[in-house]
């Protein structure tokens, strides 16, 4: 958006409270909105003065009803410009695939976060390619939750996940740090599964996505009566959890008199609800998650770094995709398996030229957003393979600048360095190591199949683990 020039939205729903919202969360990003109740109101608006002003659209999936798809393709055919967006409480895959084959650009789940929303809204001003697009459902494929489904082989990430499994197997707290969607609630799951309260309770709070004011009273829980609005009791995160794990992702986001409190919680091993009388010990394995450094936070005087030691006994760091890109091919395998396997869908191939202009990119929203952008591409790809013409944006930013791209074959990433930097040898054991590590990557920690390929037996491999020190996770 240039200048003061504002945009304008029509919203096609007929609930007032969600128009109100999203009309004042849609202001924040220099949207004007235009309110439609019905389908019919929708179309006769589309001839009016205002109607040819438009720039996006959003329409609440209930309110065309069966025929929510009917509408979008209707809409598309005569304004095939505008940005289509679909609000739905239901994450069916199905839903999602027919909706984007008739027009929609994407596809927001309800209740739709604020940021998801604005995200959305500035895809639309920007014209860039989305970073979060359909995150919310392809989030919601099945997925094991155990180490064998973190895909990758690059020693950095590796080597995290070989810290995270000899924390699971502990009984600290642990602080996993990476930017947004480098899969740190994935880690968090496969950490609770492994570990020995497996059977107990997970919760996994997202702070930035949780009401400042309820922030408190989420964490801790507030006895009936504590303040105006508190009803009945409510037990909080904490107690809730006591025998299992509790994550904290977006930690940094906390305010600090809430961080003085978790502070005093985890020092203490107890927690005392809002207008409580007396506390509740507690035995919670917490993870925080964080997307910004937390010793950062702490130079510049916006975290305590009492609670920042107490948080990060043990401290992960998951790489960004740009760092790992010889993990592009892999990764993009298992997504496009695990989105075959959804309704209305079917699991595709890969070229070598869509490889290398997966590659080039730098992917800002990480690994999420690969998942999100080869779903897309699954949804409209009629052939059975993807190639580089199957992601026209990444071609638009990428392919045109450069004219060889897409007949280099990509190049995988063997994670084995042979020389240090000073341009001499690594030692053979360093070397060793790597192959190992890369091997357990490789065949997602099937010690056999290691040990087969390796041409050694599995006693050996065992035992050389043991010697180099390296876990079975890395």
């Amino acid at each position: 958006m240039t200048g003061t020039q504002q945009r304008l939205l029509m919203l096609i729903d007929d609930e007032p409270a969600q128009c109100r919202l999203i009309s004042a969360l849609a202001a924040r990003e220099g949207w004007r909105t235009l309110i439609a109740g019905d389908a019919e109101t929708a179309i006769a608006t589309l001839g009016t003065r205002q109607g040819m002003q438009l720039d996006a659209i959003m329409l609440d999936h209930w309110v065309p009803g069966d025929d929510a798809c009917t509408l979008i393709a209707d809409l598309k055919a005569r304004r095939p410009a505008l940005l289509l967006l679909m609000l739905t409480t239901s994450a069916s895959p199905l839903l999602a695939v027919e909706a984007m084959r008739a027009g929609a650009t994407d596809y927001l789940i309800k209740p739709v976060s604020p940021d998801r929303l604005m995200q959305a809204l500035r895809v639309a001003t920007t014209r860039e390619t989305p970073s979060n697009e359909l995150a919310p459902l392809t989030e919601k494929m099945p997925s094991p939750a155990d180490f064998d489904a973190m895909v990758g082989a690059s020693p950095q990430f590796r080597k995290a996940l070989a810290v995270a499994a000899k924390a699971a197997r502990g009984h600290g707290g642990a602080l996993i740090e990476g930017e947004s969607g480098t899969g740190k609630e994935m880690l968090v799951r496969a950490m609770h599964a492994a570990s020995a309260r497996s059977k107990a309770p997970l919760r996994i709070i997202n702070i930035a996505g949780t009401p400042i004011n309820s922030i408190e009273s989420v964490l801790f829980g507030h006895e009936k009566g504590a303040f105006p609005g508190a009803f009945e009791q409510q037990i909080g995160a904490l107690q809730h959890c006591d025998g299992g794990t509790l994550s904290l992702d977006e930690v940094d986001r906390l305010p600090v008199a809430i961080q003085e409190r978790l502070l005093e919680s985890i020092l203490r091993s107890d927690v005392r609800p809002i207008g409580a009388r007396h506390s509740f010990r507690i035995d919670v394995h917490l993870i925080a998650q964080s997307n910004q450094l937390l010793s950062e936070l702490v130079d510049a005087g916006e975290f305590l770094p009492e609670l920042a030691s107490a948080l990060a006994p043990v401290a992960i760091h998951l790489p960004p995709l740009r760092e790992r890109p010889g993990d592009i091919s892999a990764l993009s395998r298992h997504f496009l398996a695990r989105i075959g396997e959804q309704p209305g869908l079917r699991e595709l191939g890969i070229t070598e030229g869509a490889l290398s202009l997966l590659a080039a990119y730098d992917w800002p929203g990480n690994v999420r957003q690969l998942q999100a952008v080869l779903f897309r591409a699954a949804v409209f790809c009629e052939s059975d393979a993807l190639t580089a013409t199957d992601f026209p944006e990444l071609l638009d930013m990428i392919g045109t600048e450069n004219p060889t791209l897409l007949s280099t074959p990509v190049q995988e990433n063997t994670g084995v360095m042979l020389y240090t930097a000073d341009g001499n040898l690594r030692p053979l054991e360093d070397i060793e190591a790597d192959v190992i590590r890369l091997a357990i990557g490789l065949y997602r920690g099937r010690m056999t199949e290691v040990a087969r390929r390796l041409g050694i037996g599995r006693s050996t491999l065992y035992r050389k683990l043991s010697e180099l020190g390296i876990d079975n996770a890395a």
